[in-house]
């Protein structure tokens, strides 16, 4: 088999393509995986670490950036096609997959055009502008949330769950661990979030009456990494500060509450592990959708949600306090996230996408 994985950008888009990469290789260790992205996305960092090929190609997003930014990606996407139908025509795939992100776009479209079988991934409850249009386009749309389905044709519409990556979904719903303290994660994905760094840092003098039981891993993005650490070290609060936690599947483990944003795949990642959660949605996603998400878990009694306009250091404190110190609700939080988890994410998708190359012209 040869797969196409097209998009990135951050984490939330790339990681679900690895997780669905991982499963066609374990399928068959022969199957051939490259990835479509672009220079500037995580993908350029992280999948050459990973072992697997990037092919480039210039396109940018336009969402919020004014006209110019506008006038330049519209001269980009003829480019973009034609480097999209340069790397299908060598690479001659059979399915070419698209995971979100403004990459994925010319490249699906292109491969729908060329005669391949296509597919998308919609992690969010509210699908993204690229995705929407390519729904239009593809054979068949996976969705991490029921309510997606009214966004696209009832036909193509498979209700899958967002993938989690095999490192992560090893380690479900493992016990937590006895010990004389709890274990704080957080994170605000793949770059940081400056609002949440910055709440934890104004709760830190509360946090520090409970210096003795409590323990903290907390990714800050690169930016304020300096800054969180000096301020950690100045209420003397045991933490390990990182700008970018590479070994994730081990974070979740270990924890006993995650601090972190909304987006759909920390959301998967976090109810694969069976862990509960105080969700602080970025409001200024497109669409709000990180708010969906947040409500969704909420609604499910596996998470705690603060708008980040209600946020402050003494309503985070307040929040990870009660449930720091109520074993009951957190076990009945971590038993709820687990039972919400769709663990089989990508053996679903995987699934459908080798019947739909069996079933499209011929493809194998």
């Amino acid at each position: 088999m040869r797969i196409v994985i097209a998009g990135g950008g951050t984490g939330g888009h790339l990681f679900p393509g690895i997780a669905i990469a991982e499963e066609f290789l374990k399928r068959d260790n022969k199957t051939q995986v490259i990835f479509i992205g672009t220079n500037r996305g995580i993908e350029s960092r992280l999948l050459g670490q990973l072992g697997y090929e990037l092919k480039e190609i210039d396109i940018e997003g336009v969402k919020g950036r004014g006209i110019k930014a506008l006038m330049k990606v519209i001269y980009q996407i003829p480019k973009s096609l034609w480097q999209s139908r340069q790397i299908l025509k060598q690479f001659r795939p059979g399915i070419v997959m698209g995971v979100g992100g403004y990459a994925s776009g010319p490249a699906v479209l292109t491969a729908h055009f060329m005669g391949a079988p296509t597919v998308i991934a919609e992690q969010n409850a509210i699908p993204g502008v690229t995705n929407k249009i390519l729904g239009h386009f593809v054979d068949k749309i996976f969705v991490t949330y029921e309510q997606s389905k009214t966004f696209f044709s009832e036909t193509k519409v498979i209700f899958s769950g967002n993938p989690v990556r095999a490192s992560l979904a090893a380690k479900v719903g493992g016990t937590r661990k006895k010990r004389n303290y709890r274990q704080l994660l957080i994170f605000g994905g793949s770059q940081g979030a400056e609002a949440i760094n910055k709440s934890v840092m104004e709760m830190l003098p509360q946090l520090r009456g409970m210096k003795n039981s409590v323990r903290i891993l907390h990714q800050t993005g690169q930016r304020q990494v300096e800054e969180v650490k000096t301020a950690y070290k100045q209420f003397d609060i045991q933490a390990e500060i990182s700008p970018f936690i590479v070994a994730m599947a081990d974070a979740y483990a270990d924890a006993d509450l995650i601090i972190c944003r909304a987006g759909a795949t920390s959301l998967a990642e976090i109810t694969a592990a069976g862990k509960a959660a105080v969700l602080i949605p970025y409001p200024w996603a497109a669409n709000d959708h990180q708010t969906k998400n947040a409500q969704a878990l909420e609604a499910e009694g596996a998470a705690a949600v603060i708008p980040e306009r209600e946020l402050s250091g003494a309503k985070l404190f307040s929040v990870v306090e009660n449930l720091l110190r109520d074993e009951k609700k957190l076990r009945q939080m971590e038993e709820n996230s687990l039972r919400i988890s769709k663990v089989d994410a990508a053996e679903t998708i995987v699934d459908a996408c080798i019947k739909l190359m069996a079933e499209k012209n011929g493809y194998h």
